[in-house]
């Protein structure tokens, strides 16, 4: 086989490989992926956040109050896994 013929050869197989890819590529149907989502945490009513937050919105006057005293060290108990300050 010389050069010429060769080099035809090889452009119809390429030319037939690019023509399937394509028509392959084209017939087929892209299923949306389904994200794994992570369940939704249920709602816990914990009063201790509430009380944090109403310390929160008290501003620089909460650093007087006895009671949000009391709740950052009960917050703090809990944070770093110790027992709460009344059982030590």
């Amino acid at each position: 086989m010389d050069g010429k013929a060769l080099a035809k050869v090889g452009a119809i197989v390429f030319v037939a490989i690019a023509i399937t890819a394509t028509v392959i590529e084209m017939t087929r149907t892209d299923t949306p992926a389904r994200g794994a989502t992570a369940p939704a945490a249920p709602v816990v009513h914990d009063p201790l956040r509430e009380d944090l937050r109403r310390c929160q919105l008290l501003g620089e006057a909460a650093a007087s109050d006895p009671e949000c005293l009391a709740i950052w060290a009960q917050n703090r108990d809990r944070f770093l896994g110790r027992a709460p300050a009344e059982a030590r």
